[in-house]
Order: C-alpha cells, then structure tokens, then sequence
C-alpha cells in the first residue's frame, strides 16, 4: 500500500476534478504522467476505476468505492494537518516537569510564571519529587525535564547548571543562647557570658577585661571554647541537630561536610521537608541544616541566624536534566531558554 500512496493521490485528485487535465495542474505534474499512475493503479489493483469519455472521465463502480474510502482518508489528513498548525500559531503543547516543592518554591517560581505568562496554551503538569526520584521519573518517561540539585547522571541525560545554591545551619536566636546556658551549666562552655547573635552569623561579644588578651599565632578559634560563647563545633556536635533524611541528596552533602571536618552530631532528628526545617529551627527547636536561599526572609528578618563556619559547606549547583536530543521546538527547550 506504502508504495501506492502517490497513485492514489492522483486518482483522488481526478475522481475529485473529473478530469485528468485539471488533477494535472493542482499536482503541478503533466497529463501523461497523471494517465500513466492511473493505469498502474488499475493494473495493481485488477480493476478498472474510471470509464473515460468525450466530456472527460467518470468512476466505475469500483472507482466509486475507492474514491470513498480515500476521501474519509484525505479529509482525516487535511484535518491533522490544521490542527497541527493551529497548534505551532498557537503554541499549543505539554510540558511535565519534575521538581522538588523547595526548589519550586525559592528558584524556579518566577520563571514559570513568566513561561506561563507567555505560553498560555502550553499544558503544565509539576511533579514534586527529590533530585533522585525526579531522575527515576525521567528515565521512565514520566516527565518530559527535571530540575535537580546536581550529581551523577545516567549515560545520555544532558545537565545544565542553572545557578549557585549554599547550604548553611540555622537556628533561633533563644535556642542558640538556651544552649549557651545549658552546656556552660554542664562545665562543657563558660558561664561568663551569653552570645551575643545577629541575623545571619553567630557572634560572641567580647567582655571588656578580654579585649587585648593574645593568642598564639597557630590558635585555632574554631575548636577553641572561648569564655564568652559555645564553638559551631560544638553547637554542631552538642544541639538538637534537623536533617533531611539520609536518601536525600542535600543530606548526603552535608554527611559528607561532617565527615572531611570531622565532626560527630550527639543528636540528629530527621525531617523530611525543608520549610520545615526551617520553621521548625525558627520556632526554637534546634539547629537545622538548609539552602541559605530557601530562608532569605527568615535570615532577613532575625527569625533565624546562620552558624559562622570556620570552614563553609561548599556550594553547589542546581539546573535542568533531560534526555539527550530534545527538540529544539519543544515546550521543554522554550522553558529552558527563558531561564537563561
């Protein structure tokens, strides 16, 4: 059949016409070339379909037959094609994207409002699922991109890293100075004097009878418990440590920033949403580990306050994945181009 289709568009287009003169000129091909796919038709198929006369050319019965079942065929075509191109005027398409509720929220909110500001007749479909489930919704072709905390990807899965993102520690300002006492009353901490915090460090303010005192020149402030405030080593070893659960990438991070710094949590309590990791840090409950960008109003404001490492989280990056050969066109590469 495959190898008929051009036969029978011509004998469409003569049936349709009644005449070969004309089906020539709206082919744009000549006449004898229009006769000769009709006797190949008839020939393939062992019928005659057109009885011919002075005044031109009429069906068979058995043309008649064909010429209905090929006009539903053609006007089925006709019909796709117009959609299809009311589709391309209109931007028509899908779009399922695969994000994490925190990084939907803090990064990537603006741009999809731009994006739906500017293809509204794209259809948006958000899947909230961590940076490894939003990879395993890609690979089973669930959504059509991800957007991830960076790592390793499988073969044929494009990254690209859309901006920077810092992990920080955080509490409250209470529960840092209710610590402070608590610890200094246990002998681990000086009971001189309280920290003195500010929205986004920890800070200790100094007594007046310490103000020239000298240290030697290989003296290490972090590990030192000075008599005027508790070490992050210590906060970090002795609070009520809130984490991402362990399968989490941004957990993994920050295992990985205890174990190079050799520092061993006493307490951890697992949560696994990060605003609530930070309502609950704000609330005074304990010290929790987040993206210093999910809590930019919360550090802004005093409800929280960030450790002062000695040695920061490194940052990473967060961006785009998807599969190797995406279309140009596509809802997916108009989204990415948009947000850079």
């Amino acid at each position: 059949m495959i190898d008929n289709l051009n036969y029978y568009r011509v004998f469409y287009m003569v049936a349709h016409t009644e005449s070969i003169s004309k089906a020539a000129d709206r082919l744009f091909i000549s006449q004898p070339a229009v006769s000769k796919s009709i006797s190949n038709l008839e020939e393939t198929l062992g019928t005659k379909l057109f009885s011919r006369g002075s005044r031109g050319v009429t069906l068979t019965e058995e043309g008649m037959i064909l010429y209905d079942h090929l006009k539903n065929a053609f006007d089925t075509i006709s019909k796709a094609e117009d959609e299809l191109h009311h589709i391309n005027e209109l931007g028509i398409g899908e779009l399922r994207l695969g994000i994490s509720t925190s990084l939907c929220r803090y990064i990537l909110m603006p741009y999809l409002k731009n994006f739906i500001a500017e293809n509204p007749h794209v259809k948006l479909t958000i899947d909230c699922h961590s940076t490894y489930n939003t990879i395993r919704q890609l690979q089973d072709g669930n959504i059509d991109v991800g957007f991830i905390c960076e790592t390793n990807l499988p073969p044929d899965y494009i990254y690209e890293p859309f901006r920077e993102v810092h992990d920080i520690f955080v509490a409250s300002d209470s529960y840092l100075h209710n610590l402070s006492v608590r610890e200094s009353s246990t002998g681990f901490e000086s009971q001189t004097t309280n920290p003195w915090l500010m929205a986004g460090n920890v800070t200790s303010l100094v007594d007046d009878t310490d103000a020239n005192r000298t240290e030697p020149d290989n003296y290490d402030w972090d590990d030192f418990t000075n008599h005027d405030a508790m070490s992050s080593r210590s906060i970090l070893e002795r609070s009520n440590l809130m984490l991402l659960e362990k399968s989490n990438i941004t957990r993994k991070h920050i295992d990985r920033y205890f174990y190079d710094n050799e520092i061993n949590p006493g307490q951890i309590l697992e949560i696994n949403n990060m605003d609530l990791l930070i309502d609950f840090a704000s609330i005074g409950m304990g010290v929790s580990a987040i993206v210093k960008e999910f809590a930019e109003e919360q550090l802004k404001n005093g409800t929280v306050v960030e450790l002062e490492l000695a040695s920061p989280i490194p940052p990473r990056t967060v961006g785009f994945v998807y599969k190797r050969g995406l279309d140009k066109m596509s809802p997916t590469s108009r989204l990415i181009d948009m947000c850079f």
